[in-house]
């Protein structure tokens, strides 16, 4: 258990690591989630270190802003799917391979008949299928909201209905993409109520508090490590962090596994969710964007605590998060 000095310490060293990148990298963002929202939201700021033993939470800048989870909720819809279709069925229907292409693109493994991995659009309309199947959409929303509530520890997690109604009157490619998956049999059922399903768990707004606890709870083998609760079985832990590590980060998912090296997913809105197995939950946001969709600050900010810490997974030497001095792994 860390003492308060300690503490102290690892509080000091956060703040400054957000000092060093908080007026840094404005002449790398391609574009916001949001172009006509206010400058000071698009200023937003802040990350959240949880750890996997204890859920003891260390955190800097704006780590209660609210923003949504876009597709970062594509890994926990993974993960239900997983539990309720079991491993097996559900490769039949999606894939575990980088696409190499944007998030959104209408490309497919046409040797399988499936889309390439959960963590694309067509990807995430597959196993939401799957989640939806033999269910009323409400009832199987509500299961998702449960689902998020217990890896965040956060029983408020909510819809927020205006962001869905805006997300409705855009949608117009993955209304093309899913129709297009229903004609090749990749999916079955009602396609509006697939896509509506696969936007309201998009439209759900978490702080970056909630999104390091969720990467924590991944990081704990599924269980919430504040609540003690499981969120997922835990033999499907290894499969979902195994698809975050080579398809989290859209169509840059090789340049983060060999910069920063541990499994992550980003979402549009700015958020960024990494994870430490056995160690560390990390969740960042901020919403300037580069071209691929990924938080320009997210990555700046996971690539330094990465390095620093040598999280990376094929890492030789790591550095003591209190004492800043290096040791090498045995």
């Amino acid at each position: 258990m860390p003492t308060p000095e300690m503490e102290r310490r690892v509080n000091r060293r956060l703040d400054e690591l957000y000092e060093r990148h908080v007026d840094e990298h404005e002449n790398e963002v391609v574009e916001y989630y949001d172009p006509e929202a206010p400058e000071e939201e698009k200023e937003s700021f802040g990350v959240s270190l949880v750890s996997a033993a204890d859920g003891m939470t260390f955190e800097t800048g704006e780590h209660d802003v609210p923003f949504p989870l876009q597709s970062i909720s594509k890994a926990f819809v993974y993960g239900m799917a997983l539990e309720d279709c079991g491993r097996e069925s559900v490769l039949k229907k999606v894939g575990v391979e980088p696409s190499g292409e944007a998030f959104n693109s209408i490309e497919f493994d046409e040797r399988a008949n499936r889309p390439h991995n959960p963590m694309v659009n067509a990807g995430a309309l597959a196993t939401t299928s799957l989640v939806l199947e033999g269910d009323e959409p409400e009832k199987c929303m509500e299961r998702i909201l449960t689902a998020l509530r217990k890896y965040s520890g956060n029983d408020a997690l909510d819809v927020n209905e205006e962001l869905l109604a805006a997300q409705f009157e855009d949608t117009d490619r993955n209304r093309a993409i899913a129709y297009l998956m229903r004609s090749h049999g990749m999916i079955e059922g009602d396609v509006e109520a697939i896509l509506e399903l696969y936007l309201r768990q998009c439209s759900v707004f978490v702080t970056t508090h909630d999104l390091g606890m969720m990467a924590s709870t991944l990081a704990n083998g599924g269980v919430n490590p504040e609540t003690g609760e499981r969120a997922l079985e835990g033999r499907y832990v290894r499969d979902l962090l195994s698809v975050l590590y080579t398809c989290g980060m859209y169509d840059a998912a090789g340049q983060w596994a060999y910069e920063v090296g541990i499994p992550a997913k980003s979402g549009v809105s700015g958020g960024i969710m990494a994870i430490v197995p056995g160690k560390l939950g990390i969740a960042v946001y901020s919403p300037g964007l580069d071209e691929y969709g990924n938080s320009v600050r997210g990555i700046k900010v996971c690539e330094e605590i990465s390095e620093r810490l040598g999280l990376h997974v094929f890492a030789n030497e790591a550095e003591d998060i209190l004492l800043g001095t290096a040791k090498e792994r045995r």
